[in-house]
């Protein structure tokens, strides 16, 4: 269990006793809508996040390359949704830790996060091999006089 899971409502109920020592059952509620306009807030935001990803398929990304760029460590799980707007897929099985998430984009380069209790550790980014086809038609274009005819050189 982290720390901030005991600070913060250990901080709300200090909230609470400072609000009823100075203005009584007034400051009370007054603290207790505070905390409840905190808690809407945050729940909304983590909703908007959801429904936005939900429209996307699962695991893609515009572009790897620019989510590795944007990526910085300790960043929660919810805000790289954000930042994708799609939920990455999965690749550890669940409630395993650390968690491995992948987001692929057009062009099959994928990076995989792994976060450890919901903060980002550490992320990778994976790019194909390309294929050296196109190295190999410009010489044989070159040899043929600029056409690439696909006939062998000795005329078969």
């Amino acid at each position: 269990m982290t720390l901030s899971k005991i600070l913060v409502p250990v901080a709300g109920l200090a909230l609470l006793v400072i609000g009823w020592r100075s203005y009584g059952l007034a400051g009370v509620v007054g603290v207790a809508g505070g905390i409840m306009m905190f808690l809407l807030l945050h729940f909304t935001r983590t909703m908007t996040v959801l429904r936005r990803a939900g429209n996307r398929p699962m695991g893609y990304v515009d572009s790897a390359v620019m989510l590795n760029a944007k990526l910085k460590p300790r960043m929660t799980l919810l805000h790289v949704i954000a930042m994708t707007r799609a939920i990455g897929a999965a690749q550890t099985p669940e409630g395993v830790q650390p968690e491995v998430f992948r987001w692929t984009d057009n062009s099959d380069s994928y990076v995989d996060a792994t976060f450890h209790e919901g903060k980002l550790r550490e992320w990778k980014l994976t790019r194909p091999v390309q294929v050296e086809e196109e190295a190999a038609v410009v010489p044989a274009a070159a040899e043929a006089g600029g056409m690439a005819t696909g006939v062998a050189p000795d005329g078969r």
